[in-house]
């Protein structure tokens, strides 16, 4: 078991992130902690960080090094960004840090700051093509992927506080300071011709991206909070900066969603996005909540536990994180999955599903039993609930939803474990009818093997003229399954509109 503590110091903000690794792999974030430096603020005229700059980052740090000391931390890793790392005296204020909190800061470039907010996005969205942007205060990071690898990437000196604080926009952007940031901006994208990708997706990291994305969807009353996996269109964006360049600083301190802390560097910030807009071509933003701490974590996960940095399936590897965490036994539900699975391929012509649920299927069953970690007898909708909210990377909002009602209604369809606003809102009427489907599916899956001994190994599923088809190979007689089974008969026959017929296999078959 690890602790490992990151510690992420950039031009606006700086942030504290405690993750715990378990001995089976399993890891998940137990302390989160931010604090405001504006330090591309707290800078004189010789590009020197000033005293006040000094003091706050000491003083934040000292309480970073307090909170990993009480939660034990067996490893801190401690980066610094655009404003210390183009600071004059950028050094002697990591030399301050260390004797002062024993914390080493380590000041990394801009082309290894865009490659680690690369593999947070990389493991954690997916997206095959794209075009990256973290947005911090006193920078900003290109990166181009294709087939999930970099292609181009670059770091720009401009960020959301260094071009607030260049053109006084803390208050008001009128249009004659608008067209100088605009060109501003442009002047220095266009030295890169490999930002011209039309149809790409543009996926934002950072504080201003989380932010516009959190102010569009309050706007459009957005079912849920989530805002990693957030996309909306360019035609969204341009409606909301306009709405939002005829704003002042009070105006805006009331906005929903803007913080007041943000309030006076969001024209700035988003200004900067306008811009890539424009320079990228693209339709679609895509918000990650994922980026520079995230990619140092994996960065370390995947060498001490020897797995690759970047990751083949991200809904793969984060599910099994997720199993790995909340399911110690899980012979269970992996035969669970793999007789689920089987019925899915053997009966698509009954069922009628694209290939694409079959994944939300697989996940589904593998974490249909993770809510006995709260209760056994009402299992099936805290497992609901705790995958509605797990970190489960490779799905889009709706789908995540669509899985965790599928595991909810695995003991039986109940729509009273789904009246939120967020289930009514997001489903329609036909994706509730595909998930009774599959849900029914889990359901039989969980039956055949209730005593949880795999004792039937093999099933298969069959149409005959008039029925579906289930032959069972088992070790013994599954007495207890055979009588579980009949209890989804006439749901299978209510949701198919054939009989189910069971068989199980003689000696002789088998």
């Amino acid at each position: 078991m690890q602790r490992i503590a990151i510690i992420d110091i950039g031009s606006n903000s700086a942030r504290l992130v405690i993750s715990h690794i378990y001995k089976n792999g399993a890891y998940n974030m137990v302390y989160n902690q931010k604090e405001a430096l504006r330090l591309s603020q707290k800078v004189d005229e010789k590009n020197m960080l000033t005293e006040v700059a000094f003091s706050s980052t000491i003083e934040t740090m000292k309480s970073f090094a307090y909170m990993c000391k009480i939660y034990q931390a067996d490893k801190t890793i401690a980066v610094a960004t655009a404003a210390i790392r183009n600071a004059a005296n950028g050094a002697e204020l990591v030399a301050r840090v260390a004797e002062e909190t024993g914390i080493q800061l380590h000041i990394i470039s801009g082309n290894t700051e865009a490659y680690i907010s690369y593999l947070g996005v990389i493991n954690t969205l997916n997206v095959k093509d794209g075009i990256i942007f973290d947005l911090g205060g006193g920078s900003t990071e290109l990166i181009l992927f294709k087939n999930r690898k970099i292609l181009e990437s670059v770091s720009l000196p401009i960020g959301a506080v260094n071009t607030t604080s260049m053109f006084n926009t803390r208050n008001v952007m009128p249009a004659n300071v608008f067209s100088d940031v605009s060109f501003f901006i442009m002047s220095r994208l266009e030295k890169y011709p490999w930002l011209k990708q039309n149809g790409l997706p543009l996926i934002g990291v950072g504080g201003t991206a989380r932010t516009v994305a959190k102010i569009i969807q309050r706007e459009k009353k957005y079912p849920a909070t989530k805002i990693h996996n957030y996309s909306y269109t360019t035609q969204t964006y341009r409606s909301f900066f306009n709405r939002l360049r005829n704003t002042n600083l009070d105006q805006r301190k009331k906005i929903s969603g803007l913080s007041s802390e943000r309030s006076d560097i969001i024209l700035a910030g988003s200004s900067i996005i306008s811009c890539l807009l424009e320079a990228t071509g693209a339709k679609k933003l895509i918000t990650s909540g994922c980026g520079l701490r995230e990619g140092l974590f994996f960065d370390y996960y995947s060498k001490e536990n020897h797995v690759p940095i970047i990751a083949k399936d991200i809904l793969r590897m984060s599910r099994e994180n997720v199993l790995n965490l909340y399911e110690p036994d899980q012979q269970h539900s992996r035969h669970i999955t793999h007789l689920v699975l089987s019925m899915f391929d053997g009966w698509s012509e009954l069922h009628g599903l694209r290939k694409n649920y079959r994944r939300l299927l697989e996940t589904a069953a593998l974490l249909h039993d993770i809510g006995i970690t709260i209760n056994f007898y009402s299992h099936a909708r805290h497992s609901a609930y705790m995958i509605l909210n797990a970190k489960l990377f490779g799905l889009t909002h709706k789908e995540q939803v669509i899985t965790a009602a599928i595991a909810g209604w695995h003991n039986g369809v109940s729509k009273n474990y789904f009246k939120d606003r967020f289930y009514k809102e997001l489903l329609s009427d036909a994706n509730w009818k595909t998930i009774n489907k599959l849900a029914l599916l889990l359901a039989l899956a969980e039956s055949l093997d209730y005593t949880e001994t795999s004792q039937i190994h093999v099933i298969e599923p069959g149409i005959s003229k008039k029925n579906a088809t289930l032959k069972l190979y088992a070790q013994g007689i599954p007495s207890i399954e055979m009588h579980q089974i009949q209890e989804h008969l006439s749901w299978f026959k209510k949701t198919f509109g054939v009989e189910l017929k069971v068989q199980l296999a003689t000696a002789a078959e088998e």
